[in-house]
Parts: C-alpha cells; structure tokens; sequence
C-alpha cells in the first residue's frame, strides 16, 4: 500500500517561504508521475504543481509560475515544493499526490492513484 506523507507546512507572512516535503512509502516512487494540489476554504482542489517521473518535465499552475518550484529526489522517495513570494490567496491545504501511472494529464485529480493527508499553509497579511 502507497502511502504518502506531507510536512512542512506553517503560518508564513506574506513575501516570506515554505518548503514542503512530501515523502513516500510502499510503492515504486521512481516510476510515479507526483502532483501538488491544493485547496481554500470553499473552493475546489486544484492543481499547484506536477513533475515526472524522472524529474525532466514539471508543469505549474499560472497562479504560482515564477514563485513555486517542484522537484523530486528519488534516491528518497521524496517530492518538494518550494513556495517563495507567499501571498494570502496561498493559503490552503497543500496535498501531494501519484500517478502510479501517467495517464496524459497533471490537472484531473481523478488521475492521481494515492494522496496525502495533506498539510496546512496559511500566509497572513
């Protein structure tokens, strides 16, 4: 059973930085597609970042280009996600997730085979 763990997350000023981490277990981490989502109060759970299996191809959100960066280390089942230049509209719950196999999108939640429990990030004004 794959079993995926978020840390990480915190209060933050706005301008200020978190890294998330999300480490895996139970599975084979190198062949999955990962994808961080998140989602606000009362709205839906959207797509933040993706990246491949190998780490050559990522994929962001226009809302976060710029400021977020998504990468995976391999060697330790583990995918990050460097958020810098944090503003209020950031903060959600940030949940990472697999694609035990890519099935052609990053943006379809219903794609994604495991999930996180997720961790809060919350950026204060």
């Amino acid at each position: 059973q794959v079993q995926l763990v978020e840390s990480g997350g915190g209060l933050v000023q706005a301008g200020g930085s978190l890294r998330l981490s999300c480490a895996a277990s139970g599975g084979t981490f190198n062949r999955y597609a990962m994808g961080w989502f998140r989602q606000a109060p009362g709205k839906e759970r959207d797509l933040v970042a993706a990246i491949n299996w190998s780490g050559t191809s990522t994929y962001y959100a226009d809302s976060v280009k710029g400021r977020f960066t998504i990468s995976r280390d391999n060697a330790k089942n583990t995918v990050y996600l460097e958020m810098n230049s944090l503003k209020p509209e950031d903060t959600a719950v940030y949940y990472c997730a697999a694609q035990a196999r890519y099935r052609g999108s990053y943006n379809i939640d219903g794609l994604y085979d495991h999930w996180g429990q997720g961790t809060q990030v919350t950026v204060s004004s």
